[in-house]
């Protein structure tokens, strides 16, 4: 007899398969998180007034900081155990395991590069552009894992219940949706920081908003989430925890520090008022 005190979630987590070849359903959200990400930036640097060329640069940097990034992230800070006895795998990212943490480091030092090699402007300018639609990947990536049922809550009673039949048939907090819901709130206050404010002038902050935002939001969702691996059941926090933390403090740190710097971007209404001040 199958439960009833909840939501029944059965979905297949193959979207289709031709032979041996298999699209899943986190594959297409994961790729559809870089399209969007490409189409948000584009629409960032035309509103900034700069150069579009940098585009390409700067998506491939992304991608690669993305996915090594959260590679490593996973195997030493969840699976080290795993990894080190069968370093091979760790090549592997069709067979799943990828950390959001390591993903935020990734993205982080691979901008710091690009930033002296294309922009020459302050790496602050370009986090403060890619955090923005990094917020609405978070969205498409616990999709993904909904679609999977995994990195799933933990039992519960409330009505929303989610019963993952492709698990263990308990009735569960949905904390996929609940981040997922989270994410897109955070990536809505941030598009309209940029777009309607002066925010965007204040190097650092846009950055700092979203980690705090992101992890802070992280930090406290964790606690209705079962755990991820085995050796978290002996942790008074989980490893997502204490790798939120630091990041979240980041954050605040960020948007606290006085940076003093020039707007190295005018916006569209600055620059409409400096013309008008010179033909006056």
């Amino acid at each position: 007899m199958e439960p009833t005190n909840g939501i029944i979630w059965d979905v297949d987590p193959i979207m289709f398969q031709i032979g041996t070849w298999t699209v899943r359903w986190y594959g297409l959200l994961f790729a559809s998180a870089f399209v969007c990400g490409i189409i948000l930036v584009s629409k960032m640097f035309k509103f900034d007034g700069v150069n579009r060329d940098w585009i390409d640069s700067m998506f491939l940097y992304v991608v690669i900081g993305t996915v090594i990034g959260a590679r490593l992230g996973h195997v030493f800070f969840y699976d080290w155990a795993y990894y080190k006895v069968n370093p091979s795998e760790i090549l592997k990212i069709w067979h799943g395991g990828l950390a959001s943490h390591g993903g935020a480091i990734g993205i982080v030092l691979m901008l710091w590069l690009w930033s002296r090699k294309y922009s020459k402007k302050s790496i602050f300018w370009a986090l403060d552009r890619v955090v923005i639609p990094a917020a609405l990947a978070g969205v498409f990536i616990r999709t993904g894992n909904l679609i999977n049922s995994e990195i799933y809550g933990n039992p519960t009673s409330v009505p929303w219940a989610f019963i993952f039949i492709r698990e263990d048939n308990i009735p569960r907090h949905p904390t996929q949706i609940y981040e997922a819901l989270g994410y897109l709130t955070i990536f809505l206050l941030l598009m309209y920081l940029f777009f309607k404010t002066e925010t965007r002038f204040k190097e650092g902050r846009i950055f700092g908003l979203f980690m705090l935002l992101v992890f802070g939001f992280r930090f406290f969702i964790e606690f209705l989430k079962a755990d991820q691996v085995a050796f978290e059941a002996n942790m008074q926090l989980n490893m997502g925890q204490w790798l939120s933390l630091p990041l979240a403090l980041v954050g605040l740190f960020f948007l606290l520090w006085k940076r003093k710097t020039k707007s190295e971007v005018p916006g569209k209404q600055t620059v409409e008022k400096t013309a008008k001040r010179t033909h006056d």
